[in-house]
Formats: C-alpha cells, sequence, structure tokens
C-alpha cells in the first residue's frame, strides 16, 4: 500500500472508492519537513484516519477537529472536507464501504484508538487492493470494522459558524487566541450588538461565546502540544497568566492534566 506522502504526488495511486472491498487500508508516513493540506473533497467511502505521531486537524462542514496521537477522526460517506497537517506525521487511513457502515456514527467524531484497533489497522494496510474474500483477511477486516464502530469518542470538536460575520470572528481567534477580547468588543467589530451576537453564535454553534472560546483553547492546546509545545508556552499562547490556570482549564475539559493526556499518547515523553 502507498503511504500518505505518496499519495499526495498520485504515485501508486488507487482511488479507495473504486477498490471493490469492504475496507481499504492505507499506511501514513510524513517526514518532519513535509506537510499536508488536502482542499475540500469528498469520498464515497467513510474514512477513519488514526494518527501514531504528529496531529491532524480536519474540517468537515460546519466543525474542525483536532486529532491526536494514539486519537483517530471519523468522517462518513459522503462529507465534505478538507485536512491540514503539518511536521512529521504517521498512522493509517481507512475507507469504509458504507454497505458495511450501518454501525458506524453517522457524524464526524474524534475517537480513541485501543491497541488492538492499532494493530488491526497495521494489519490491514499490509494487504493487497484486492485481498482475497472469504478466509482471514475478510475476517480481520470484520474485526476491524467491530473496533472502528466500539471506539469512545473524545471531545476534540469546535463547531464552526457558517454566518460570514462569525466566521471572521472565529478565523481571527484562531490566529491570534492570546488576544482575549470580551464580547463587547467583539460584537462592536462585527457591528452588531452584544445579544445579537450571542444569539448568533448560540445558533450557529450550539455553544455561549465564553464555552466556544474555552473549546477553541482545548484544541489549539492538544494540536501544539502534540506538536512538542511545553505547557508553558502553550498557556502563554492561548492567553492565560499562569501555567496552572491552563492545566485547571484543560483538566475539567478532557479529564486529565496536559502532562498525563499526552503522555498517554506518547510513552516515556514529559512535557514541561
Amino acid at each position: 500500500m502507498p503511504i500518505l506522502s505518496e499519495l499526495l504526488s498520485k504515485i501508486d495511486w488507487v482511488e479507495p472508492d473504486e477498490v471493490p472491498r469492504p475496507i481499504v487500508v492505507f499506511g501514513t508516513m510524513m517526514d518532519e519537513a513535509g506537510a499536508i493540506e488536502l482542499d475540500l473533497h469528498r469520498h464515497q467511502k467513510g474514512q477513519i484516519i488514526l494518527v501514531q505521531r504528529g496531529a491532524l486537524s480536519c474540517e468537515v462542514e460546519g466543525g474542525l477537529w483536532i486529532v491526536p496521537p494514539r486519537s483517530a477522526i471519523w468522517i462518513p460517506g459522503g462529507a465534505l472536507h478538507a485536512i491540514k497537517a503539518s511536521g512529521a506525521l504517521e498512522g493509517y487511513n481507512a475507507f469504509i464501504d458504507p454497505a458495511v457502515a450501518a454501525g458506524l456514527p453517522a457524524t464526524c467524531c474524534a475517537v480513541s484508538v485501543t491497541p488492538l484497533l492499532k494493530e488491526l489497522l497495521a494489519r490491514a494496510a499490509h494487504l493487497p487492493y484486492l485481498y482475497e474474500e472469504g478466509g482471514a483477511n475478510s475476517r480481520l477486516v470484520s474485526v476491524l470494522l467491530d473496533e472502528v464502530a466500539a471506539a469512545r469518542v473524545e471531545d476534540l470538536h469546535l463547531p464552526m459558524p457558517s454566518d460570514p460575520r462569525l466566521r471572521r470572528i472565529a478565523d481571527q481567534m484562531m490566529a491570534a487566541p492570546a488576544e482575549r477580547q470580551d464580547l463587547a468588543a467583539w460584537a462592536r467589530q462585527a457591528g452588531m450588538s452584544e445579544r445579537t451576537l450571542m444569539r448568533l453564535i448560540d445558533r450557529e454553534t450550539g455553544m455561549s461565546f465564553g464555552r466556544w472560546r474555552q473549546q477553541l483553547g482545548v484544541v489549539l492546546a492538544v494540536k501544539w502540544l502534540a506538536a512538542g509545545a511545553s505547557i508553558q508556552k502553550v498557556a502563554a499562547d492561548l492567553g492565560y497568566e499562569s501555567a496552572p490556570s491552563f492545566v485547571t482549564m484543560f483538566r475539567k475539559a478532557l479529564g486529565a492534566s496536559p502532562g498525563r493526556y499526552m503522555a498517554e499518547r506518547h510513552p516515556g515523553r514529559a512535557l514541561g
């Protein structure tokens, strides 16, 4: 199977929608100097992308997902999506036929990865495109499908607004998260009242302004930590006055401190 860095140059690329098998798995590898930026596109087959090293950001029809190491993102068939990554990236990319995806989520979501799921993807990535059906290979992909369906959903989703005024605000906040303007300042900049802006944010994202900004901090923190940034730097870049206040927010959002959360995904690695 080709690796993802080769897919970008179309070397040995086979369109997964055209492969008559229920699951097609590719290996993923990109060195430190590489970068991936795939513009909006869609597949007939559903897609699960497992990240072993590095981090992906994926925008899917109104939402942004961050995928840290030892996590994966599930993208249902037909969903319009764009993918970005920078730096080193390793993992697996599986395409699943809708005919066998009935037990999988109907919407995009980030999921945690068990050791069994990782090993099944690794094994399936070494199968030929047209692997023999009805025997051991079919049993392998069947168990793989069961593991994908059983994967635990992770809260690494940031709803993205479609209203142009809100999208401009969201883009500015993502570009400079340390500039923590209050709601009144953003409302003045957008030329609307605070109340109107509050209603618009709730309607477009299902969150309050404060909750959305906190979730923005969570997904950016996971992305930066996965790329090797220290807890102190992430806290500063998000505009926190101290690292402990950032750690408290992170623990409340994801149930573990940044150090523990990333250590579970990078055994032997300590964050400072």
